[in-house]
């Protein structure tokens, strides 16, 4: 099944737009820019030294902060290897961590962590929909969704003569593209481990998803096991030892669906995750590799609250169309909508739009429709057959429906636009190669693949990844 006709370019598609709009109209810039015009000159000649003082300040704080890196900004050289005789990472996934999260409550092993390495000081960008598979497989491709197949957790294929569906167990590599980098560590000459991953247990090119070190899925498995048996790979010979080693935890995701991002179980779930970091590091500590193991920390999404107030209901748009169960993927953060081939996209979009506008639609400010090729360029979510043709991005924080029922609506989600700082994730990664106490700005989760690759002195497969992205974020190695 071809995912597109026409295949975009790879070198071009990590340009985007800007992630939000501006925030002040142009009157207001202007008002400002004539008060400035005003008064520079009062400034200069009545306060030098308040702003010699404010430049030296501003200054200091580019330095402190990491802002201005590309000022000539100096960080030295990789630290060399003391133990292990070759690069190796970790690379660790709390499912739905928040950007933010490890403030709720002390996480001083996550502190170790961040505090001895390098951080997205705002947090990472995921890729949209921000989402679990299309995010995890796109940190380990380096693809945006449209690239490597996985547009969600769950659509139908575009064939009108299919009736297959992709679902979070489906492990038929059709729907699996792009290389990922469990493959190419294999494909290099090197051995892989991949405790848990969206995408780990599909066979695939050099990949075999072996017993030993690629287990599959079971969330029952305690967290402390999944710990220790990544400890366990690292004692093994340097001959059969894993350059990259995987590891998952599926928390705290599952609680803040239930619950939402602000409940005190979610607290508890940061602590569980900050105590197996801790496991891990203490782990390493006590084999002597610690400072040359390459520790990378990442989530997939963040998590909002929504609950009844913030419903918006398909019903409600019956005066001007039924749309039929089977015509739709999913309901909410993304309405994807695929009518059969003989109905006309256009007017379905129409009539939709129609009925959003008539006011008679309840919460239908909170849903804007798109034709998939008019979506905005940033979200990068277009080029596929597997996009369905009718897009709603839902607002933040709302929830679509097909029809009004008793039933508590009041939780969490994720999925929504991944300009929302709701919606971002964290990254920090602690090693030979990341300088201590670094904070750099907020980049996309389809960045990481190039950075792991370049860890390990291996070439990667074609990705949406920038480049020079590597440069910025990693010592020169010595």
């Amino acid at each position: 099944m071809a995912i597109s006709k026409a295949k975009p370019s790879l070198s071009n598609a990590h340009h985007s737009e800007p992630l939000l709009p501006e925030l002040y109209p142009q009157t207001a810039k202007e008002s400002t820019n004539r008060y400035i015009r005003r008064n520079w000159l009062l400034w200069a000649t009545t306060f030098p030294f308040l702003n010699g003082l404010v430049v030296w300040l501003v200054m200091s704080s580019f330095r402190d902060t990491g802002i201005g890196e590309g000022c000539n900004r100096s960080w030295g050289a990789a630290r060399a290897l003391k133990k292990l005789d070759k690069p190796m990472i970790i690379l660790i996934s709390s499912d739905g961590f928040r950007w933010g999260y490890n403030h709720k409550a002390p996480t001083p092993n996550i502190d170790r962590l961040r505090l001895n390495g390098t951080e997205a000081e705002t947090g990472m960008i995921p890729v949209y929909p921000s989402l679990t598979f299309p995010n995890h497989y796109s940190i380990v491709t380096g693809l945006y969704p449209a690239w490597h197949g996985v547009i969600g957790n769950h659509f139908s294929d575009p064939d009108p003569n299919s009736t297959d569906r992709f679902n979070m167990h489906n492990h038929n590599p059709k729907w699996w593209l792009g290389e990922p980098i469990w493959e190419t560590v294999v494909k290099s000459g090197m051995s892989a481990a991949v405790y848990f991953w969206p995408g780990s247990e599909v066979v695939k090119g050099s990949w075999t998803c072996p017993r030993l070190f690629c287990p599959k899925y079971n969330g029952s498995v305690p967290f402390e096991e999944r710990v220790d048996t990544v400890l366990s790979y690292v004692d093994l010979p340097s001959e059969l030892r894993p350059s990259l080693i995987a590891l998952y935890f599926q928390e705290p995701d599952e609680e803040g669906h239930i619950y939402g991002p602000d409940a005190p179980q979610i607290t508890d779930q940061v602590v569980r995750v900050d105590q197996m970091i801790g496991r891990l590091m203490d782990g390493l500590g006590e084999r002597g590799i610690l400072d040359d193991v390459t520790i990378i920390m990442v989530g997939d999404h963040g998590m909002v609250g929504y609950c009844q107030d913030k419903m918006i209901y398909l019903e409600d748009l019956h005066p001007w169309i039924d749309i039929p169960d089977e015509w739709i993927d999913t309901y909410y953060p993304v309405l994807s909508i695929r009518p059969p081939p003989e109905v006309d996209v256009q007017s379905v979009l129409k009539n939709i739009t129609d009925g959003l506008a008539s006011g008679k639609v309840e919460n239908a400010d909170f849903v804007k429709m798109y034709l998939k090729e008019d979506l905005p360029a940033r979200l990068h979510f277009s080029a596929s057959d597997r996009i369905q043709p009718i897009i709603g991005m839902v607002a933040e924080g709302y929830k679509l429906v097909a029809k009004r029922t008793n039933e508590s609506m009041c939780g969490g989600a994720h999925g929504y636009d991944n300009a929302y700082l709701s919606m971002r994730t964290i990254f920090f990664g602690h090693g030979p190669q990341f300088e201590r106490g670094r904070k750099v700005p907020s980049f996309e989760i389809v960045q990481l693949y190039n950075v792991m690759t370049s860890i390990l002195g291996i070439s990667g497969a074609p990705n949406n990844g920038t480049p020079s992205f590597v440069e910025s974020v990693l010592l020169p190695k010595p």
